[in-house]
């Protein structure tokens, strides 16, 4: 039977031998042909990446930790990876493992310039209008221009986002002009690809950012809303200001990110874009979680429709728990270090700290501050059926890319390094204002931040003293030996940096942007791996920069460098774990 079946396969190979062959002496013209403006927008809405970050960088940070190792107490568990690159991406290792998924460094790679592919397709059929001066043979009219103009805006933004995006994850993080024009930067493409294996040159990280910058700007001179039927799907006004002033953050461009995170605000006070979750009464977290990534919440700028498994990782081994969530957002802050949060009854009470707007607001496997893991609703699994009897389809995951909170820390940041202490604090007394729970009584013994407040709690000595320090909230900045500028870190802008950095780890939480932070900032972290692995990432690491996929190095694209050899410390166990089988 194989025979006969090997027999049928050669008689149809040879009967398509002749048009294998014209097949595959063709250029791969993978362009899709445009005619009209319907179909530019059209394609547009498919010009955003549907490929997640959030479990690569959440994996690379110190908000997950590795449930499989000891806690203080000696317990641990013995869960399973959801996936065998988590394990990889944990360890900061180059991912070879089930490099397909949508949630690896190839699937991130390959969404980004898809994205960048259909953007660059709508820019060169714009050029094709001008140039003949017509749209399907009839003359091109002012609303057309209108409209041509509000999609070259959107295009320019999409191509600029999602190489940023690359760069940030790809790249080592930007370090000013004179170094940054010494390190790989990523293939930036402006035009459709036409030909047979072409090869692509990384440059350097300067010229990205230029080419991201020049983007960008010319972008931002196009951007309207007049022609969306729902913006917040699509590079508004707001979050075009917001990705500036996020971009010109990372560049330490401190005037421009001002400029931009006040345009973003449209003329309005932050206030009147606040992100209304915490004083909503919801049926469920399911509910909740879907309000908090929904078009409808003042604060959300832009949402992105992503497919991603991220959240399915909750109560397997990398999860948020122990250290990751106590020093984010299961534990104290100078603010609310006094809000107490109890789980369990009698010998197995346990309380601490816990920012109000958070409590019976998460998802958790096991409260117990010790080993349970916590998840919230910032961003949350929509299951879309294509057969419900067979229970198969795909898994959506929607990003707030964009909100009114993060600028509005981005521009506390700004202030602080311009030397304006009083707008810095306005920012933060707003950001930790918009976190109260509002319909709970007495706010949980929430207190009003102040300065002193703020210098009182992120203190080395005040840490040490309240037994904080192991759960590293505090971090040591480097911020001036990554990216050198006019305006460097003081010991008088310290704590408020502090408590930015500590804010900014919240916000972010299960998004992944907190890994981008972690890299401009210059923090050193470590992962506990196991029984007795401890893997330290050095400050300026090489592993900052996520390695390349491996077919785009096959390909001949330059791969990252990698310390070698990479050395890992043993942890010394110093009773036998107690391990809780799953």
């Amino acid at each position: 039977m194989k025979l006969r079946y090997k027999i049928l396969f050669i008689a149809i190979a040879l009967i398509g031998l002749s048009s294998c062959k014209d097949f595959l002496e063709k250029v791969p013209d993978t362009r899709v042909y445009l005619v009209n403006l319907d179909q530019l927008e059209q394609l547009l809405v498919t010009a955003y990446t549907q490929t997640n970050y959030a479990a690569l960088g959440e994996l690379s940070s110190d908000n997950v930790i590795d449930t499989n190792s000891p806690s203080e107490d000696g317990m641990r568990y013995n869960y399973s990876s959801y996936n065998q690159y988590d394990e990889q991406i944990y360890a900061w290792e180059d991912v070879t493992l089930d490099i397909s998924d949508s949630d690896t460094p190839s699937g991130i790679w390959n969404g980004c310039y898809a994205a960048i592919a259909a953007a660059n397709a709508v820019l060169e059929k714009l050029g094709e209008f001008e140039t003949e001066g017509a749209i399907e043979g009839e003359a091109i009219t002012a609303n057309d221009r209108a409209r041509m103009d509000a999609i070259r805006g959107e295009a320019l933004m999409i191509r600029a986002y999602h190489h940023y995006i690359l760069a940030q994850i790809f790249c080592m993080p930007y370090s000013g002009p004179q170094k940054s024009a010494t390190l790989p930067g990523i293939p930036y493409a402006t035009k459709p690809e036409t030909e047979l294996d072409p090869k692509y040159d990384r440059g350097t990280l300067q010229q990205t950012y230029d080419n991201i910058e020049n983007d960008m700007l010319e972008g931002l001179k196009y951007i309207s809303e007049d022609f969306y039927e729902v913006p917040k799907y699509h590079f508004n006004i707001a979050a075009s200001h917001a990705f500036a002033a996020r971009f010109y953050t990372a560049k330490r461009e401190y005037e421009k990110v001002i400029e931009h995170a006040n345009a973003s605000f449209k003329g309005t006070k932050p206030e009147a874009m606040r992100n209304d979750f915490w004083d909503k009464d919801f049926y469920d977290l399911d509910n909740g979680a879907r309000y908090y990534t929904s078009v409808d919440r003042p604060g959300n700028y832009m949402m992105i429709d992503t497919y991603s498994t991220w959240l399915r990782r909750w109560g397997h081994r990398f999860w948020t728990a122990r250290e990751g969530l106590r020093g984010s957002i299961g534990g104290p802050g100078p603010s609310w270090e006094n809000c107490k949060f109890s789980y369990g009854s009698g010998k197995n009470k346990e309380e601490w700290s816990m920012m109000p707007c958070f409590m019976n607001s998460f998802l958790s496997s096991s409260a117990h501050s010790e080993y349970g893991a916590i998840f919230l609703g910032t961003c949350w699994e929509q299951f879309e059926y294509t057969d419900k009897i067979a229970g198969i389809g795909y898994v959506h995951m929607i990003r707030p890319e964009f909100t009114s909170q993060d600028v509005i820390l981005l521009r506390a940041e700004a202030n602080l390094f311009l030397g304006n202490v009083d707008a810095a604090f306005e920012d933060l007394y707003l950001w930790n204002h918009d976190h109260l729970k509002l319909d709970s009584t007495a706010n949980y013994n929430m207190v009003e931040l102040t300065k002193d407040l703020i210098v009182k709690f992120y203190n080395e000595d005040y840490q040490r003293r309240r037994d904080y320090t192991k759960f590293g909230i505090m971090k040591e900045f480097h911020i001036d030996e990554i990216c050198p500028c006019e305006h460097p870190m003081t010991p008088e802008i310290e704590p408020y940096m502090q408590c930015i950095q500590h804010f900014r780890r919240i916000q972010n939480i299960h998004m992944g942007n907190r890994w981008f932070d972690i890299k401009r900032y210059g923090f050193s972290i470590t992962h506990k791996m196991g029984i007795n692995r401890v893997i330290t990432l050095e400050v300026n690491d090489p592993r900052y920069a996520i390695q390349i996929p491996n077919e785009v190095i096959g390909a001949g694209l330059e791969p990252n460098p990698r310390p070698t050899p990479v050395v890992y410390q043993s942890m010394p166990v110093t009773r036998d774990a107690r391990i809780v089988n799953n």
